[in-house]
């Protein structure tokens, strides 16, 4: 847990103070907030994959995925000083761009890459991992913390839906495909260690700002490697499809400036095992609409492996 408590922004959602003289209706309202951050980082980043999906048809994909969290970052960082918000000291700024470079350069591009190879829904189930990775990476830290009996029931139960969900169709994925299921992987444990790095460092109090910071380094990581693969060379906006432009905008808006700052705020006040029950719900979300959307195919032994998964967030989730 963090030292530093700060007033949220509005972005997210407000901090439950401990002190027992708090009124009844203010710690009412932190709950709602704490509901409401979790909404958002289960239900907005889970329709994430279609965006990506549909984003990368006309978009080069480090292009996109740099864009997205750059412009991102910077519009939610002007804004939060333009409210007063004080400027980052250089250890902040370095401790918030390495989490970023993680979680935003390693997680999320190269997931946007990976899903111009393999579905949405697909691309979302390989990504279930990072329970599994949050909880070793955790034990094995310096100091680490030994998961719960509930933890691992419930890492095992979200593992075993897992298989279920891809079992309808194992073959979806051809040889000649395995460097983006290798990039999936490598995504998803960059994103595990990029959330503990941020859990455990003290970054900029406001969860809001350090947000920010981490979207504007990540960011900027991924369009220099967008330029050094090319991708801007040649690049045409007028050839970018009007559904590729929208996604991109929801994916700037919502899955970025509104979720990963809802993120943010939860990695200093929940635990990581509960916060990595999003890598459960979010494939569910991800199959669904893949499946509404994009016609991509949802079997009832896929429904099998979603309420298992459901049950793995209730059992690391909801208190006795």
């Amino acid at each position: 847990m963090r030292d530093e408590q700060f007033t949220a922004p509005a972005l997210v959602p407000p901090l439950l103070p401990r002190e027992s003289s708090v009124s009844e209706k203010r710690r009412a309202g932190a709950s709602l907030g704490y509901v409401l951050a979790f909404a958002a980082v289960y239900l907005i980043w889970g329709s994430t994959y279609l965006g990506i999906r549909v984003a990368v048809q006309s978009l080069p994909p480090f292009l996109l995925a740099g864009a997205r969290s750059f412009s991102a970052g910077l519009l939610l960082l002007l804004a939060l000083r333009w409210r007063g918000a004080r400027a980052a000291t250089a250890l902040e700024w370095r401790r918030a761009a390495l989490a970023g470079t993680l979680m935003l350069a390693g997680g999320n591009g190269l997931v946007t890459w990976a899903e111009t190879y393999v579905p949405s829904n697909l691309a979302a189930l390989s990504i279930a991992a990072v329970p599994s990775y949050v909880a070793l990476f955790d034990w094995l830290r310096p100091g680490g913390t030994r998961p719960t009996r509930r933890a691992l029931i419930g890492v095992a139960l979200g593992a075993f839906g897992m298989l279920l969900l891809l079992r309808p169709d194992p073959r979806a994925i051809a040889t000649s495909s395995w460097l983006p299921q290798l990039g999936l992987v490598l995504a998803g444990a960059a994103w595990a260690s990029g959330s503990l790095y941020a859990r455990y460092q003290k970054l900029y109090p406001n969860a809001a700002v350090s947000g920010a910071q981490q979207m504007l380094a990540g960011g900027a990581v991924l369009l220099l490697v967008s330029a050094s693969r090319g991708e801007l060379q040649g690049f045409q906006p007028s050839a970018v499809s009007a559904r590729s432009w929208l996604a991109f905008g929801y994916l700037t808006v919502f899955g970025s400036m509104l979720a990963f700052s809802a993120f943010n705020w939860l990695v200093g006040f929940t635990t990581p095992a509960r916060l990595s029950t999003s890598a459960y719900v979010n494939p569910v979300v991800a199959v669904v609409l893949g499946w509404l959307v994009l016609d991509e195919r949802l079997q009832p032994i896929t429904l099998a492996g979603a309420v298992l998964i459901l049950a793995a967030v209730v059992v690391m989730t909801v208190r006795r």
